[in-house]
């Protein structure tokens, strides 16, 4: 079966960075687009980047453009989000998702604070 298992969440302080990962299973990864969202309590859970299936191609939530990199090893079936220059506004649970099959992984909590 499809699992997405993320990693790499914790807390930080402004301005720190964190990478996120993803391990895949139960599906042709290196075949199809990957991403990777984040929901803070009592809001939607909203899109922060999407690659496409040989990384070629991306695309940003406006408000992590410049911060923000998804990337993906295809030989380790991994999709990661590098985060730079975080900020409290950046304080969520972030998921990795299966656009095209709507799987999503458990999440990982990425606390921003001082």
């Amino acid at each position: 079966q499809v699992q997405l298992v993320e990693s790499g969440g914790g807390l930080v302080q402004p301005g720190g960075s964190l990478r996120l990962s993803c391990a895949a299973s139960g599906f042709t990864f290196s075949s199809d687009a990957m991403s990777w969202y984040r929901q803070v309590p009592g809001k939607e859970r909203e899109l922060v980047a999407v690659s496409t299936s040989g990384g070629g191609s991306t695309i940003y939530l406006d408000s992590v453009k410049g911060r923000f990199t998804i990337s993906r090893d295809n030989a380790k079936n991994t999709v990661y989000l590098q985060m730079n220059s975080l900020t409290p506004d950046d304080t969520a649970v972030y998921y990795c998702n299966h656009p095209r099959m709507g799987y999503w992984g458990k999440g990982t909590l990425v606390t921003v604070s001082s």
